[in-house]
């Protein structure tokens, strides 16, 4: 039967931060160039001091945010599970997600701030993020609505949560209501560090059922193991039904049912890789719930992704959704 909403989301509630800086900014703050690092309140403010001065954008965002706000842009119906602080910032966050056709409960406030993400912009195009996680570290299974996730055809988890005890938890919980509802479970590996921190509770997910796994090429060698991107990807075909591992300017390797197909990347002019692999994730979520098939959902996917890294921040300056044949008859 049809399904109220395409994904329900769950994840961080991040005000993102946009800031473009040198590499030797990054080395004089010792900050690890490439990868997300928490850091606390008072870490925070020692960064905004350094930088003393506005950021080039902001957005409503976090990793998961990002896909939804992808899945809407394309067409699709999107539901997002997170929780903010009652600060302006949170109220920022809510427009913000609202204007991006993104349902949410707005009763998921707190008290206290809510979350921000640095995200430090070199000018190879990498992405360096810091996180606040504020409230959002809070987010736990009381916050999840069993009756929205019965009535989705995917849960996407973002790998993130895994890194507090209530995010886990609330991960294990909307696993254990999507299997209830016959709901298909998606989860993201997020960050090489969240693998390497948090091998045991990705492996706990995974021995729960995870029936689409996206990660990029340094993540899927974290995880499995293995040297080069097409082992990794293979290693990840033995282990799930279906997956996407991104590989930058290159693309995609996708695999399903244990053959693995490249998706050709799409040309564009980075300036900013902030959330391409949650906009190439949005575009293959939307294209499986509206009868495509993995390689050509995958097609979207990249093709988000690259509009995505021509710009500052994690959004697109355009919805997708009346480009959906150009895209997929375009042949590269």
């Amino acid at each position: 039967m049809p399904r109220t909403y395409d994904v329900y989301g769950v994840g961080h509630a991040l005000v993102d931060l946009q800031y473009a800086v040198s590499a030797d900014f990054l080395e004089r703050l010792h900050i690890r160039k490439g990868v997300m690092t928490l850091i606390d309140a008072a870490r925070q403010r020692a960064l905004f001091q350094a930088l003393d001065r506005p950021p080039l954008a902001s957005a409503s965002g976090g990793s998961a945010a990002n896909t939804m706000i992808g899945v809407a842009g394309f067409g699709g119906r999107a539901y997002y599970a997170c929780q903010v602080g009652q600060d302006e910032w949170g109220d920022f966050y809510c427009r913000d997600l609202e204007r991006a056709l993104v349902r949410c409960n707005p009763a998921n406030r707190s008290p206290g701030p809510t979350g921000q993400c640095v995200v430090f912009i070199t000018p190879d195009a990498d992405r360096t993020m810091n996180t606040f996680l504020g409230v959002s570290s809070e987010l736990g299974p009381e916050r999840l609505e069993t009756g929205i996730i019965a009535d989705s055809a995917y849960l996407y988890l973002e790998g993130y949560l895994v890194s507090s005890d209530s995010g886990f938890a609330a991960c294990l919980r909307a696993q254990d209501l999507a299997r209830q509802g016959r709901t298909l479970i998606s989860l993201t590996l997020s960050d090489p560090s969240m693998v390497e921190l948090f091998r045991e509770r990705f492996a706990e997910l995974v021995a729960g059922g995870v029936d689409l796994l996206f990660c990029n090429e340094e993540e899927a060698r974290a995880f499995t193991g293995q040297g080069d991107r097409r082992a990794a990807a293979q290693d990840l075909a033995r282990r799930f039904r279906a997956g996407c591992v991104t590989c930058g300017a290159d693309g995609a390797l996708c695999f399903e049912d244990g053959r693995l197909a490249a998706v050709p990347g799409v040309p564009a002019r980075a300036v900013d890789t902030t959330g391409a692999g949650d906009l190439f994730a949005g575009g293959v979520l939307f294209g499986l719930t509206h009868g495509f098939g993995l390689e050509q959902a995958a097609r979207l996917g990249a093709y988000a992704a690259a509009q995505v890294v021509a710009r500052y921040g994690p959004r697109l300056d355009r919805p997708l959704k009346d480009e959906i044949s150009r895209i997929l008859s375009n042949p590269t």
